[in-house]
């Protein structure tokens, strides 16, 4: 009977260790197979595949998408076992994430998700746009959520925190990322207080003396002189020019103005009449700076603007040479001495009484033609 029980006792045992060594067996290879899983790289991926984490999914979800695409690794233990590992679980960030042949694995795109790291988009704020420009880029931008489509200016501003506030030369000319599902107010947010911050450190350090009032005038200078040259070195000659001008009380007769107060009627040609048709805009016909921005100032605009070149110069021209860049002149006789070397330069005769330069011609000089009105 004893021996009997012995016999017994030893094989339970026996069968007891081989379940013990079973379970090991299947726990080292269930681990191996984990650990493979999770970072091997996901097979079958396709250039530019993208996996989305949506406003609201589950995990549950999350994995069910993944699945959709055709991502098969991994049973659904493993995957929701990784993410409590990573503390992913529940904590996805919207968006979109790439999905890198030979690259992704499922760790990497748990903790992408995790960290948020989701692929950006780019929008550019080009030096010099207005306002309507801007936001006719904004709206075709894709894939930005739009908000701001139906709102016009007044309301946009309302929207971004300052009712009453005029848009033109608002947002800070740069490069701007987004991910899917931002939307386009967000974007003009950051933007708006990139301008403020940059304008208002500038302005903290602005050249002594200067006949402006505030920074909002400082931004009205920036957008004229924007929209003068985009040759880098003569930012601050030119904004040298208008500080002097206004210094002197001389209006500052710039066409860039004249255009902006023409808005959407301006056909590429500035008359005579346009001139002479008094407008807010009219630095023709009136004193000073504009009431507002006529277009989105860069940084180097900003910085010429506050801190203009010293000189004597109060008047220039086109070289007309091809290169965008101005002669300078303190005098107005120097001045229409170099108007007629431009019209020389491109052996065109004297404009006509009903006419006056395009832009391109002679490019907003103050007092611009041989015929040139005395400030």
């Amino acid at each position: 009977m004893a021996s009997g029980c012995k016999r017994g006792c030893r094989a339970l045992v026996f069968i007891v260790v081989l379940l013990a060594l079973a379970v090991a067996a299947v726990g080292v290879w269930g681990w191996q197979h984990y650990q493979a899983f999770q970072s091997q790289p996901l097979p079958g991926l396709k250039p530019d595949q993208v996996a989305q984490v949506r406003q609201g999914d589950s995990f549950r979800g999350v994995l069910a998408h993944l699945r959709a695409q055709g991502i098969t690794t991994g049973a659904d233990i493993e995957w929701q076992l990784l993410a409590r590992r990573l503390d992913a679980a529940g904590k996805l960030k919207v968006g979109e994430y790439a999905l890198e042949p030979g690259v992704t694995t499922p760790r990497s795109l748990l903790q992408a998700m995790r960290a948020g790291r989701t692929i950006q988009y780019r929008f550019t704020i080009v030096e010099g746009w207005n306002i309507r420009q801007l936001r006719a880029a904004l709206n075709a931008a894709t894939p930005l959520r739009h908000e701001t489509t139906q709102l016009d200016d007044a309301a946009l501003m309302a929207r971004l925190g300052y009712p009453g506030q005029h848009p033109e030369g608002r947002f800070l000319p740069e490069t701007y990322l987004y991910a899917r599902g931002d939307s386009d107010l967000e974007v003009l947010k950051r933007a708006h207080e990139a301008m403020d911050k940059t304008l208002a450190a500038l302005w903290a350090t602005r050249a002594p003396e200067l006949p402006l009032d505030s920074p909002e005038q400082a931004l009205v200078l920036a957008s004229i002189v924007e929209k003068e040259t985009g040759i880098a070195e003569e930012r601050a000659r030119i904004a040298g020019v208008f500080v002097r001008r206004l210094r002197l009380g001389m209006k500052l007769q710039t066409d860039p103005t004249v255009i902006y107060g023409i808005g959407s009627r301006y056909d590429g040609n500035i008359r005579r009449s346009d001139l002479t048709t008094d407008t807010p805009y009219n630095t023709y016909t009136r004193t000073g700076l504009t009431p507002t921005p006529i277009a989105m100032p860069g940084r180097a605009a900003l910085d010429a603007a506050l801190h203009p070149a010293d000189g004597d110069a109060l008047y220039f021209v086109a070289l007309g040479d091809g290169s965008g860049r101005h002669v300078f002149s303190a005098t107005l006789d120097q001045h229409n001495t170099a108007v007629r070397q431009y019209l020389d330069r491109l052996r065109r005769p004297p404009l006509p009484e009903d006419a006056a330069p395009a832009p391109g011609d002679v490019q907003a000089a103050p007092a611009q033609d041989a015929r040139a009105r005395q400030p």
